[in-house]
């Protein structure tokens, strides 16, 4: 008996942010959108998903963006993404260098931190 894998991560949302979750999720960082079990889809948001990563988010009340924690995103190409990402208007910072990656961080529309990390070759 043990953990075995992670399944997904939920980020939350405000009420009525459909769009704009999925202008940023699935038109640029290209995650396709899958439709949400309809027990579940009358609570509002979205989820994105691609085999193994899967991304969901909810709509929260009280809604505020987490600033501090977030997920890690592995992406090929890191300077392409982050061309696409600027140009559409989403905030990139930079971070201090962790060994092994370039990486940054960008928000979401609602302000949640995203972090996105290439492997460097070594």
């Amino acid at each position: 008996m043990g953990i075995e894998r992670l399944d997904h991560v939920q980020l939350a949302m405000p009420a009525g942010g459909e769009e704009s979750a999925r202008a940023f999720y699935g038109e640029t960082l290209g995650i396709p959108e899958v439709p949400k079990p309809a027990h579940l889809a009358n609570r509002g948001g979205c989820w994105f998903e691609r085999g193994a990563l899967k991304i969901h988010l909810g709509v929260e009340k009280d809604f505020r963006p987490a600033r501090k924690a977030h997920p890690a995103l592995i992406v090929a190409d890191l300077p392409a993404l982050i061309k696409r990402i600027s140009a559409k208007g989403y905030r990139v910072v930079k971070d201090q260098p962790l060994e092994g990656y370039d990486r940054l961080y960008v928000d979401d529309p609602f302000g949640n931190r995203i972090e996105l990390m290439e492997p460097t070759n070594q």
